[in-house]
């Protein structure tokens, strides 16, 4: 998961600490955090400024009451703020963080038992089912729930990939966006026209000259497809 930064180093070390996970990388234009099973949170350079709700945001586990309080509670102390999104009486919190990206604290759930704090990266969508549907068919992992308003792709471990219903249209590039790598013994071409059979296309978002193809799903979340590793 990367996630666009005016100030790579400092939101990387909020999420290092809120996390209690290691800081695994760090340059003047990125800083990466590890999540689980060698997938990272990346904070990435990014000049452009937050002007909406981010359409992909991540929900973090609590295992009770007393740990949901515990989180929010650091979240706030490294400098999170809690906020209204118009969630009305929810029993998850709503927090942002320092640059202003929106997260969730969930009550516990045992389906999100197996994973570590980071529960699952959710995304915004027209259509859960169908977006549940491709993005399967990119990575492999299996919908277990697709419904109207929700889907879910599950990881044996790690955080899951949700789709949530919402009505509002996507209206720019969004400020958190998923890196996908094809297997060790794959190659960028074969992978990227892969996921063009499924429906990707390619955009361009500025990214000039790079070793990286960026593509965006049926409804405009822009992803990229690194080489492999």
């Amino acid at each position: 998961m990367v996630v666009d930064s005016a100030d790579p180093a400092a939101l990387g070390r909020f999420w290092s600490a809120l996390l209690d996970q290691p800081i695994t990388g760090e340059s003047d234009d990125e800083t990466d955090v590890a999540l689980s099973d060698g997938q990272e949170l990346v904070f990435g350079l990014v000049p452009d400024v937050k002007v909406v709700k981010n359409r992909v945001h991540l929900d973090l586990r609590s295992t009770s009451p007393e740990d949901q309080a515990a989180v929010v509670a650091r979240a706030v102390e490294l400098g999170a703020k809690p906020i209204d999104i118009g969630q009305g009486d929810v029993p998850w919190a709503v927090l942002a963080d320092p640059e202003g990206n929106e997260f969730c604290v969930l009550e516990r759930r045992d389906e999100y038992s197996h994973t570590g704090r980071v529960a699952a990266v959710v995304v915004d969508a027209f259509d859960p089912p169908a977006q549940a549907a491709f993005w399967a068919g990119l990575t492999g992992l299996p919908v277990t729930l697709a419904q109207r308003d929700f889907a879910s792709l599950p990881q044996t471990a790690g955080p899951s990939l949700e789709f949530v219903r919402v009505a509002e249209p996507k209206a720019v590039k969004n400020r958190l966006h998923l890196d996908l790598a094809p297997p060790a013994d794959g190659d960028l071409p074969t992978e990227v026209a892969r996921l063009e059979a499924w429906g990707a296309v390619r955009v361009d978002v500025g990214q000039l000259d790079v070793p990286w193809v960026v593509l965006a799903d049926p409804e405009g979340n822009e992803f990229c497809v690194l080489t492999p590793r």
